[in-house]
């Protein structure tokens, strides 16, 4: 068992076999984590660094549990009064940080490109938790683990990917991943919202979400991403919710077994209805966020097997 990746850095570079290897990994995992002893040694003597250059209590909260649930040494580094914030280049920070032997390295940027980067210049895995609008495969890689399980499969389904869709490295990870699994993508977002060259990308653009929710097997809905808006890409809130927020009207266009999907967190009202976001019966959302946790912890592991087997290898040479 193994993946053919050294770094996870995007769905990208990775395999439909890589893909179904983690997420075969993450089943275990979510069994794990349902029991009363939720720990194993997997991790045990390696040392986990989370840099995040961005705040993100779910994602990061998610690798600390991870990690420690492996067993592993799990250092948080505080950025707010770090050497970044006084002129540190980022390639002196991943110097730094080689020199304190870590195995494995959890990092978020708010630049594109910025991980891979990093992961030139370190000795260990690396492991993409956000870049810029570039990619975060780790929810790509829950938001499939859920669909799968409530699914039974990932391959041939529709998926609607609705809202700020230009602004998420959420959106462009899923895109890549669902691609390779054959499955059939819609998109469904005001033009101000999508990205530049959408058109090859494999995917089917909707503006109106009757239309684009017909007959769909599953509707991820996306945060609208203000931080990253330099300019008004919107009428209003209200008038967004209108037309391309999902509420009860709306999702009775998909399918009557059609699942519910968010990454969080949510702005109720605006891109969702509350109501909808709780719907036991057709939302996942807080499903997805238990299968981060197994996500990140199968990841790990693969990581961590490839660089243990790197490390055996040198040691023969």
């Amino acid at each position: 068992m193994g993946i053919s990746v050294r770094h996870l850095l995007g769905i990208e570079q990775l395999t439909p076999t890589d893909i179904t290897t983690i997420l075969d990994l993450a089943e275990s995992y979510v069994d794990l984590n349902r029991q009363a002893n939720k720990h194993s040694n997997i991790l045990a003597g390696l040392t986990q660094i989370n840099m995040f250059f961005e705040n993100s209590t779910r994602t990061q909260a998610s690798f600390e549990l991870a990690g420690k649930r492996m067993g592993a040494d799990v250092m948080n580094m505080a950025l707010g009064a770090s050497s970044i914030k006084k002129g540190e280049t980022l390639i002196d920070t991943a110097l730094t940080l080689n020199a304190m032997n870590p195995d494995l390295l959890v990092v978020r940027h708010p630049q594109s490109g910025a991980v891979d980067l990093l992961s030139e210049k370190v000795n260990c895995a690396v492991l993409n938790a956000g870049d810029g609008r570039h990619e975060h495969p780790t929810q790509a890689l829950l938001d499939a683990l859920t669909i799968r399980r409530a699914k039974g499969r990932l391959h041939r389904l529709s998926v609607a990917i609705c809202g700020d869709i230009a602004h998420s490295r959420v959106a462009r990870s899923n895109i890549f991943l669902l691609n390779k699994m054959e499955s059939r993508i819609r998109l469904i977002a005001p033009q101000t919202l999508l990205p530049v060259g959408i058109d090859k990308f494999g995917v089917e653009v909707f503006h109106d979400m009757n239309e684009g929710l017909e007959g769909v097997d599953v509707v991820m809905m996306l945060r609208l991403q203000r931080e990253r808006m330099d300019g008004a890409f919107i009428p209003s809130e209200r008038e967004y919710y209108h037309r391309w927020g999902l509420d009860a009207k709306k999702l009775a266009n998909a399918k009557p077994d059609a699942i519910i999907m968010h990454p969080g967190p949510m702005n109720r009202g605006v891109e969702i209805d509350g109501d909808i976001a709780d719907d036991v019966t057709r939302s996942v959302i807080q499903e997805q966020v238990e299968m981060g946790v197994a996500v990140r912890m199968a990841a790990m592991h693969l990581l961590a097997d490839g660089l243990r087997a790197t490390k055996q290898e040198d040691a023969t040479c």
